[in-house]
């Protein structure tokens, strides 16, 4: 295996891996395949420091012009159903009915 994984609980690397789960063969510990997966995802932080996640509620905390259009987004204005992608821009939504892409750094959760 190239990458060890480590039990969460005795942090032993000897795993045995199953179809669906991984095996501790030290303490016997038991854990899902899709759990370990989560862990190596990159987590999207707002400028709070808050993680953001898809279907949140988040607030503008700054006037934002949108690239390609005449319309700034004012400091305060509430985006709902936020969806988090990878790439520069990390928040892709909805203003208005016009899809815009943002970066995390400009937004708190609301």
């Amino acid at each position: 295996m190239d990458n060890k994984l480590a039990c969460p609980i005795c942090t032993m690397t000897d795993i045995l891996e199953a179809a669906e789960v991984h095996e501790c063969a030290t303490c016997g510990h038991e854990w899902a395949k899709e759990l370990q997966l989560e862990e190596d995802v990159a987590v999207v932080k707002d400028a709070n420091g808050n993680p953001l996640h898809d279907g949140d509620s988040v607030t503008v905390i700054k006037d934002l012009k949108v690239k390609g259009s005449s319309v700034t987004l004012k400091a305060g204005t509430k985006i709902k159903g936020i969806r988090v992608v990878d790439g520069d821009h990390d928040v892709d939504c909805k203003v208005d009915g016009m899809g815009v892409m943002l970066k995390a750094k400009f937004l708190k959760k609301a």
